[in-house]
């Protein structure tokens, strides 16, 4: 029969919460554990041996438990069980009532108490859960990472039966604004993996130095049970090494291209790297045997932006505006140029229904005359669009495009 409780557990209730035992002799013939949870108690094991049940022995466990429990002052006492369990009497004669018509629910934490200490000296946490499905379109590059990233690290067990060894780097490469940072972020999320970003140019001002202090933080993270490692424009410390006398920073690149090989022996983590200019990289950077892929993430193709603008736009107003002439007037925006065009429509908008005077808000207070439109017009958004400035010009684009047949692996 499956326990509800972890043996695990119920040692760790042992230690903090309240125990009793029964005994013969020198001999345990019984136990009890109980957790007090605010005005909430919780049996989470009684047990007597065989031989000794039908004598009243986890009846008085019980009893005992419960009035260790008491100066809690708990309104409540619980105890969950196997569907299957028979042997309730000790329940039914310490005044407990089976209830009917009740489901109960578990859902596993991946990040252990233990390990939250340590995951917030280095900075790192634990995001939202739904930071996958909010990412708006791009579903190409989803599905990749997904396939790719997700599967393997998810289904270890799965992954393992199949020859495949779960990646532990990648690199993703494209312009700036494109996204790599939150996909990063995602990762973390639908894997519910710590994230846990490392930033070169805080770690410089170590008295350790930088090279150092990378090393004392990869250090750390080996600490946590799961990790997803997250390094943002990489490039500033992993950059082609050249030039006599060598730079400052080619120590920095050197200890860098010894950490990897190190952090891939262990499982349960992955680091993802993002870059603007992968270009810059040193070539022994980026060489099999350090990463796994080298991910392209680049501009939203036609059905990502309009998911994009259709997450944007108000829900009151998104029926009323001409989201396809939307979608064509933006090629070649990346998310973050699509995300600040909708803003400042937004604002324009709210600004245009408070302020102006002449139009059909006007009058009462501003409060009032806001109320009467319900939010931006398809002009509001093609004016914010007109006055964009686009992140990712045609020569970047190029670029990216040549750098994923030269460097892409995927």
């Amino acid at each position: 029969m499956e326990p509800v409780y972890a043996l695990s557990e119920v040692l760790a209730s042992c230690e903090k919460d309240h125990a009793v035992v029964a005994v013969q002799g020198e001999q345990v013939v019984g136990a009890a554990v109980g957790r007090a949870a605010h005005d909430q108690g919780w049996i989470v094991f009684l047990a007597t041996l065989p031989e000794f049940r039908g004598r009243g022995i986890g009846t008085s466990l019980l009893a005992s438990v419960e009035n260790r429990m008491a100066p809690h002052g708990l309104n409540k006492l619980s105890a969950l069980m196997p569907e299957s369990e028979t042997r309730v009497e000790a329940f039914l004669g310490r005044g407990f009532v089976l209830k009917k018509n009740l489901r109960y629910f578990e859902r596993k934490i991946p990040v252990q108490r233990q390990e939250l200490e340590p995951l917030s000296q280095l900075g790192g946490r634990i995001l939202a859960r739904d930071l996958w499905e909010n990412v708006a379109g791009m579903r190409r590059e989803k599905e990749l990472l997904e396939r790719r990233l997700v599967l393997p690290l998810a289904e270890a067990d799965l992954a393992d039966e199949y020859g495949v060894v779960p990646p532990r780097a990648v690199v993703l490469f494209g312009p700036p604004g494109t996204g790599k940072t939150t996909f990063a972020k995602a990762i973390a999320s639908r894997l519910e993996w710590p994230f846990v970003e490392v930033f070169p140019s805080r770690l410089a001002a170590d008295p350790q130095g930088l090279a150092g202090a990378l090393r004392e933080t990869f250090l750390e993270i080996a600490e946590l049970e799961h990790a997803v490692v997250f390094i943002d424009e990489v490039e500033e410390i992993a950059s082609q090494r050249s030039g006599e006398p060598p730079s400052p920073l080619q120590g920095v690149t050197n200890e860098l291209l010894k950490i990897i090989p190190a952090f891939r022996e262990q499982p349960g983590r992955i680091l993802v790297c993002a870059t603007n200019f992968i270009r810059a990289l040193d070539s022994a950077f980026l060489r099999h045997g350090r990463f796994d892929y080298v991910i392209p993430i680049g501009l939203p193709d036609r059905q990502a932006r309009e998911a994009m603008w259709q997450r944007f736009i108000p829900a009151a107003v998104v029926d009323d505006v001409d989201v396809e002439l939307l979608v064509d007037r933006t090629e070649g925006f990346s998310p973050a140029d699509i995300e600040y065009a909708a803003r400042s429509a937004s604002q324009r908008a709210l600004e245009k229904a408070v302020y102006d005077d002449g139009g059909a808000a006007s009058g009462g207070d501003p409060a009032s005359r806001a109320a009467v439109r319900k939010g931006p017009s398809t002009q509001d958004y093609l004016d914010a669009i007109r006055d964009t400035r686009t992140t990712v010009s045609d020569e970047v684009h190029q670029d990216f495009l040549e750098d994923i047949d030269a460097l892409g692996r995927v």
